[in-house]
């Protein structure tokens, strides 16, 4: 199962302040860990929304919404995407991971849809060809 794991964002993060340089080393670590254990797919941190852009859809109308964005709690300071044998051991890895903030934090996990969700269809088809595509 994989899985994609969102660091909340803070004031801090979206203020555009670095982590220290332990918080590095130590999120270094906890990153090879994963890799080294094969659970690690991807991962980055995120600049902030200052730096971003919504695009809102109302029908087939669009608009552009510059950053930056208001609430802080609802966006994501960075991710990693883990592959594991189920949410529980999602859990237990990313409970070994140390806090991405200097204050209380909170990181979210949710699972990633596979194409063998959705059964089979034309539009399943036709996203697994992509699929095969961007593996090249």
């Amino acid at each position: 199962m994989r899985f994609m794991v969102m660091v909340k964002a803070t004031k801090d993060s979206e203020a555009g302040v670095m982590p220290s340089e332990e918080l590095l080393m130590a999120m270094g670590k906890f990153n090879e860990e994963m890799v080294k254990a094969g659970v690690m797919l991807d991962g980055n941190g995120l600049q902030a929304s200052s730096k971003g852009a919504r695009v809102r859809f109302a029908g087939d109308k669009r608009s552009v919404i510059d950053g930056p964005f208001a609430e802080t709690k609802e966006l994501v300071a960075g991710y990693w995407i883990i592959q594991t044998k189920n949410l529980a051991e999602a859990v237990e890895w990313i409970k070994r991971c140390p806090n991405p903030h200097c204050e209380d934090s909170e990181i979210e996990i949710r699972q990633i849809f596979e194409l063998e969700d959705f059964g089979d269809s034309e539009g399943v088809e036709q996203h697994r060809k992509l699929e095969k595509m961007t593996k090249k």
